[in-house]
């Protein structure tokens, strides 16, 4: 079955979200922001680790959704849709676990699969006539367009997150941020542009799947598509300019031709995780580096870092409130932490 409109079809459905070893682990993130930001109703989440534990103790998010050890122990929670929610290294789908996807398929359920392994192809049960596979990382149809700069022509606002590193909470703060503006009552999008967006927004560019000629044509598509419809456009960060291994920043950059840039950083983090001989260098020269790519020397119009979104899920409250005044004193830019005190100081930053 063709799934013409994933948002719609995750949302009217009952997910079970598969995240073994992710709510401790490292790689859990895309099971998380869903279970965090999606509308969706989420009857179960998958992980043996965590198994009969309480997932608002485990993780603060604010949701009573049941912890079991198999898809076989979810299937009594009638859910419609198998989610995979774990994000590991290099985006692999562990082999262990086809076996729990099988059985699922088997059940009666759907599957969204935001992994670089396809699952279309590996499932070899048969579907029946409402049953779906959606393999989240495709590159959009009918890719190939240059980008030309054309989004800074754009009357919206184009708020693009950068990041110290890769998975410091890009796409939880474009999310907040959009929250809180629709709340105000703004015109306001979200881009996605990684996995976990796609999932919980239905619509974007999985901007890892596409050809690296055509990443930021394929933004400046998007960007001007969402961007001519409201006053306000959030585009989903992805992986850090800083990072040996990321490519992903300066087609957003190029793409969407960003107004204004929020730059992301755990607190007290001072090398790229998993590269420690990678240092990061002060938030001050790191807001220096990405306005002066943004501008390209003078090439195109640039954007300004509007204010630093700092993540401190690691630190009790009264930490994370001195990390941010230190921030802010470091960097003379309004910091706040959108996760936990919200996105009124980010918008605010925005706004001057």
């Amino acid at each position: 079955m063709t799934l013409k409109n994933p948002k719609s079809q995750i949302q009217n459905g009952k997910v079970a979200i598969l995240l073994h070893e992710g709510i401790l682990g490292a790689s859990g993130k895309t099971g998380l922001a869903f279970l965090r930001y999606s509308e969706a109703q989420i009857v179960a989440v998958i992980d043996r680790q965590c198994a009969g534990q309480s997932l608002p103790e485990l993780t603060r998010i604010p949701q009573q959704v049941p912890i079991v050890a198999s898809v076989a122990e979810a299937l009594q929670f009638a859910p419609d849709i198998l989610l995979i929610g774990i994000a590991p290294s290099g985006g692999v789908l562990p082999a262990e676990w086809m076996a729990e996807i099988h059985q699922a398929v088997a059940a009666g359920l759907s599957v969204v699969n935001g992994l670089h392994t396809k699952l279309a192809p590996l499932v070899t049960l048969p579907l029946t006539e409402n049953q779906w596979i959606w393999d989240v990382r495709q590159e959009p149809e009918n890719v190939g367009a240059i980008a030309s700069a054309a989004s800074a022509k754009l009357n919206c606002r184009r708020v693009l997150a950068v990041g110290t590193d890769m998975s410091v909470g890009k796409m939880s703060t474009c999310l907040e941020l959009n929250r809180y503006c629709l709340q105000q009552g703004l015109n306001s999008q979200f881009l996605a542009t990684g996995q976990a967006g796609l999932m919980i927004a239905g619509e974007g560019v999985a901007l890892d799947a596409v050809r690296v000629d055509f990443a930021a044509g394929a933004v400046e598509q998007m960007v001007l598509k969402l961007g001519s419809e409201c006053d306000i456009l959030h585009v989903e960060g992805q992986g850090s300019l800083l990072h040996p291994g990321s490519t992903a920043t300066l087609p957003l950059l190029r793409g969407a031709q960003p107004t204004n840039l929020i730059l992301v950083h755990r607190a007290g983090q001072s090398c790229i995780r998993n590269h420690p001989h990678v240092a990061i260098p002060s938030l001050s020269k790191v807001v220096e580096l990405y306005e002066m790519v943004a501008a390209a020397a003078g090439a195109f119009v640039g954007a300004k870092v509007s204010a630093i979104a700092l993540n401190t899920h690691h630190l009790n409250e009264a930490d994370a409130l001195l990390a941010i005044a230190e921030v802010q004193a470091e960097t003379g830019l309004l910091c706040t932490d959108p996760v936990r005190f919200g996105a009124e100081v980010l918008l605010r930053a925005i706004d001057k």
